[in-house]
């Protein structure tokens, strides 16, 4: 549940039209919900509430410090896969003894900064990242908790590009290998503790069934290691839940968390979790303004100001965002269109081949299930200012990322002196 509504054909963020945001702020303008992370977040959490547990909200999802102060005054945790990321975690108030650092490419660097930190403990996806990690630890004086990320070579049923858990995903590795691991580190790498398992098969999965059976798999390997004398006190067993964008009909969390329970019962473990995606995307709108319509022989175009640069997932996923009109009602013909930006790419579109009532130029459009993966994402192709970013509450709105000037582009950039050629004397 969202608390984006329509009252009298005229859309809503909370108590907020969206035509005036977008009016006074302009567009294109990405528009958060603070009741729905909230309320969200809620959920997520109280299914949960009959076991130890620790939900680490995935920063990549929606990195906005505003955010990831709204889950910090929610009591979250938070997942981190960069430097950066650990940065905003620290600087939107989260406590470091409550964040998990994961990502296949930790640098020496960004260790060093997280165990200074403090934080709960590292996944670590390699034998090579495992030792790296002792050695910056002894550097520091300190010692760092970890979990190997093990891959449990599950299926999960979701699109290849978001697929995180098969035996030729980049990520985790293999069971047999991590208990190698694991044993080395007991009785050779002093400066780490094991602490944890920790396993993830995806993004978007609309299906219990793909969690249950990494479960299955991950659970055989926490008393396979409690044999080897290694105490493992965290289960993370990631995120991935899914959202509905075009009639998905993914578990409720109170559903994932039942079968969770039930598999992990008897384990003596707090279970961490991940959630992004569900706690974000459907807390957020992608409000742009429609610049021109179009007619070939062979298709409808509806061109507006927000472009691939803006919301990346349709073109690089072929991912489906809804799409409403702002104001609704006008009555105008159903067309067949294709809602595309300015970017000069084939790729920049939104929606294609879109069943939609037909627009005019100075309309605004919504589109949905844009708060995660949308801002995040963003970039400045073709020297495309980044969209503004607003947090609604109540009947009040905070621009929470101003919109880029054309002198946040060149910031940082210099241009090299020119060198003067030096003429040589003849000699005559």
């Amino acid at each position: 549940m969202d608390y984006f509504s329509y009252r009298k054909n005229k859309l809503y963020a909370e108590g907020l039209s969206v035509e005036r945001l977008a009016d006074e702020l302009g567009t294109p303008l990405y528009i958060y919900s603070e009741r729905t992370l909230k309320r969200h977040f809620k959920v997520f959490d109280s299914a949960f509430k009959k076991v130890p547990h620790l939900v680490c909200y995935s920063i990549k999802a929606n990195s906005n410090i505003a955010v990831v102060n709204t889950f910090v005054n929610e009591g979250s945790g938070f997942d981190i896969v960069s430097g950066g990321e650990l940065y905003r975690a620290m600087k939107a108030g989260a406590h470091p003894s409550s964040i998990v650092f994961s990502g296949v490419g930790k640098t020496a660097e960004e260790m060093g900064c997280a165990i200074r930190e403090g934080i709960l403990l590292f996944n670590v996806e390699s034998g090579e990242e495992l030792r790296q990690l002792d050695a910056v630890a002894g550097r520091l004086g300190k010692k760092a908790s970890f979990a190997i990320r093990v891959n449990p070579d599950v299926d999960p049923k979701t699109h290849p590009y978001i697929s995180t858990g098969l035996k030729k995903n980049k990520f985790g590795i293999a069971r047999e290998e991590a208990i190698k691991e694991y044993v080395y580190a007991k009785n050779n790498l002093t400066n780490l503790i094991p602490l944890g398992i920790d396993t993830h098969i995806g993004s978007q999965l609309t299906q219990v069934g793909p969690f249950v059976d990494a479960l299955k798999k991950t659970k055989r390997l926490v008393r396979t290691l409690r044999k080897e004398g290694i105490d493992i006190k965290y289960l993370d067993v990631g995120g991935g839940l899914g959202i509905t964008y075009e009639g998905e009909k993914p578990p409720a969390p109170d559903k994932y968390a039942k079968a969770v329970i039930r598999e992990t019962a008897g384990l003596d473990v707090t279970l961490i979790f991940e959630p992004g995606r569900v706690l974000v995307g459907n807390a957020g709108i992608l409000v742009t303004r429609v610049l021109y319509t179009k007619k070939t022989p062979q298709k409808n175009f509806i061109i507006v100001d927000a472009g691939m640069n803006d919301l990346l997932r349709p073109g690089l996923y072929g991912s489906y965002h809804a799409i409403e009109p702002v104001q609704r009602g006008r009555g105008g013909a159903v067309i067949t269109a294709d809602v595309v930006g300015p970017i000069c790419e084939t790729g920049d579109f939104i929606a294609r081949d879109r069943e939609m009532e037909e627009a005019v130029g100075g309309d605004l459009l919504a589109v949905k299930s844009a708060g995660a993966y949308g801002y995040t994402m963003s970039s400045n192709y073709n020297s495309r200012l980044r969209a503004a970013e607003v947090m609604v509450r109540g009947r009040e709105y905070f621009v929470i990322k101003k919109r880029e000037s054309y002198a946040d582009l060149v910031r940082g950039e210099v241009i090299p002196p020119v060198k003067t050629a030096v003429k040589s004397k003849k000699r005559g």
